[in-house]
């Protein structure tokens, strides 16, 4: 029966194929702003360490004894004395220091000006810990953080800009004035969003693109960073002046980043009892103001408490939602106009058998055909969006493609949309009553 239905369907978007190119369109123009949007959405709120992220969480103390107004939340960050303690103490399965600065890069022997490049000044846990994929090499061990070493892994990007993508293990780099070993060249990899490196998104207006940025492009021991580019590095906030700006081991500002790895339940509880002890020790030698201010959130909390997602990008979504729905109503108006003028043939049906429900499935078929179509012209269209997207300024538009879940979401969707708009005229065009038709024929 299906079949027939599907036969009858055809024969009708044909018989009438203006207003049949009208419905499709409808459907096509509305999924296609819609899924473009969505798509972006999807790309920016996902998970960005699917499997591992219910095992990282991000310590905070409230190191900054100003902080009145702000009580509700400790800083988003830490001094050095701070991360340095807990780091210090091994109470994790895994822990990263994390600090990031600009400094210049060159290769000797490579016939390129300097770069102006970001580097990440963090500790050996961070590669395992974040699962991240190398080409050549790999990373660098504790002892080498212990020792201060002058070693350095670099992304893909810088290899192929610098060494046209050839194994650079053992080539130096000139990181500002310090020579460095190569160890370890990274595959392509982009986090999405950029999630170890989130700080300070509540305070950024909703302007959050900077989120989806790509992964520094050299990498280097904690301390050997912090030698390397001693005097370069920014606070995110201070309670007191610097005494040399750019040299903040000791200056009262939070600017390091530490994130911690808890395999289980119970020793994340223990973390935390260590934090809390933590703050009420250093309250009573009279380094903290509030002890009490202590949070320990796991990844997308984390994500979530900073709102990475652009609120230019969740208003796009609910707009195009919007539009969307607009379109789902003129397909009605259409779809009812088109199945109220068959009423001599529903009639006829109806006299020689037809059920309403039959009536009812027929007309909901053809819809469900109108969507399928509408589904196709909705990838196309989603499929230029998307192109248009990449070729934005914004930090995420290089990301904007679809992938099989929002590929198959596209066809749902308008399917689901058709039917939502063929429900009400096929219920209308199911209750045409037989008699009246047949006396008008």
């Amino acid at each position: 029966m299906f079949g027939y239905y599907i036969d009858l369907a055809m024969r009708s978007l044909k018989h009438n194929k203006m207003l049949t190119a009208l419905m499709v369109l409808a459907i096509a123009v509305g999924i296609g702003a819609s899924m473009t949007t969505l798509t972006v959405m999807h790309l920016l709120s996902g998970d960005p360490m699917p499997g591992k992220s219910a095992t990282l969480f991000y310590p905070q103390v409230d190191t900054d004894p100003t902080n009145e107004s702000n009580h509700a939340q400790p800083p988003d960050v830490m001094d050095y004395r701070s991360a340095m303690d807990l780091w210090s103490s091994r109470r994790a399965d895994r822990q990263a220091l994390i600090v990031d600065s600009q400094l210049k890069v060159r290769a000797p022997g490579v016939d390129l000006p300097p770069l102006m490049e970001t580097m990440l000044s963090t500790t050996a846990d961070f590669f395992p810990m974040f699962d991240v994929p190398f080409q050549y090499g790999g990373g660098w061990s504790a002892e080498d953080d212990a020792r201060h070493a002058r070693v350095a892994v670099i992304s893909a990007d810088l290899n192929d800009k610098l060494f046209a993508g050839q194994n650079s293990v053992g080539r130096t780099l000139r990181l500002r004035d310090s020579d460095v070993r190569i160890i370890g060249v990274l595959k392509p990899w982009r986090p999405s969003p950029l999630f170890y490196a989130v700080a300070g998104g509540r305070f950024s207006g909703g302007d959050t693109s900077s989120f989806y940025g790509k992964p520094e492009d050299v990498m280097a021991p904690f301390f050997s960073g912090l030698e390397i580019n001693d005097g370069h590095f920014y606070q995110f906030n201070c309670w007191g002046i610097p005494t040399t700006p750019g040299h903040l081991e000791a200056a009262p500002c939070n600017w390091v980043q530490l994130w911690v790895q808890l395999g289980d339940a119970g020793k994340v509880a223990s973390y935390r009892r260590f934090v809390d002890d933590y703050a009420a020790q250093q309250k009573a030698l009279g380094r903290f103001t509030h002890a009490d201010n202590t949070r320990m959130r796991g990844l997308m909390q984390w994500l979530d408490f900073n709102g990475v997602v652009p609120s230019d990008v969740r208003l796009q979504t609910w707009l195009a939602f919007a539009f969307l729905a607009i379109c789902l109503f003129n397909t009605v108006g259409l779809l009812l106009a088109k199945f109220l003028r068959r009423s001599g043939e529903i009639g006829v049906r109806r006299a020689l058998g037809a059920t309403r429900g039959a009536v009812f499935a027929q007309c909901l078929v053809e819809a469900g055909l109108i969507g399928v179509l509408g589904g196709v012209g909705g990838w196309l269209l989603t499929m230029i969006g998307l192109w248009v997207v990449r070729r934005q300024p914004a930090a995420y538009a290089d990301m904007a493609h679809l992938d099989l879940t929002m590929l198959l979401t596209t066809f749902l969707l308008a399917l689901v949309v058709s039917l939502i708009a063929g429900a009400l005229p096929a219920l209308r065009a199911s209750r045409i009553p037989p008699a009246l038709q047949l006396k008008t024929l």
